[in-house]
């Protein structure tokens, strides 16, 4: 049947990149190009709950840490489902190929964290999880799937 705990939360993930270059340029043609195509993969894997985005499909526009920097804010049915599909073709090739598009960060930025089923975090809660995890590492409250915290009981 499952574990009860389980169904009543779900994971929030956001991971930011720093852009080597304006979302508009050659140098980035590709990865923009590929947004459409990850994001509707996304969309259709098993374990995807949410994702933040515009008008325009994705949230390249939202960049509440500087020009140079976007976000990506997504919930996920649980861990599994969320490094499914990190890992699955179609996204690892992305993955594969980001020191081309974005600059290396010496701070994290990835940080996951449980949510109840049903909640859509915001860019501020999100900002404070990935500072949280700057800070004082990996914690129940603000982890990484290398260093990922069982679900709350």
């Amino acid at each position: 049947m499952g574990d009860p705990a389980a169904a009543a939360y779900h994971l929030a993930q956001l991971n930011v990149a720093r852009l080597v270059a304006p979302i508009d340029s050659a140098a980035l043609a590709d990865f923009v190009a590929g947004l459409a195509p990850v994001n509707a993969l996304a969309d259709a894997a098993p374990g995807f709950v949410w994702r933040l985005q515009e008008e325009s499909g994705d949230a390249t526009g939202l960049r509440p840490w500087g020009d140079d920097m976007i976000v990506n804010l997504s919930v996920w049915a649980s861990a599994e489902a969320l490094r499914s599909y990190v890992f699955a073709p179609g996204h690892l090739e992305v993955l594969r190929r980001r020191r081309e598009w974005f600059v290396p960060m010496p701070s994290p930025h990835l940080v996951l964290w449980w949510v109840p089923a049903g909640y859509r975090p915001s860019l501020a809660e999100a900002g404070e999880r990935l500072a949280r995890l700057a800070a004082d590492g990996p914690g129940p409250s603000a982890f990484t799937l290398r260093t990922a915290f069982p679900v709350p009981t």
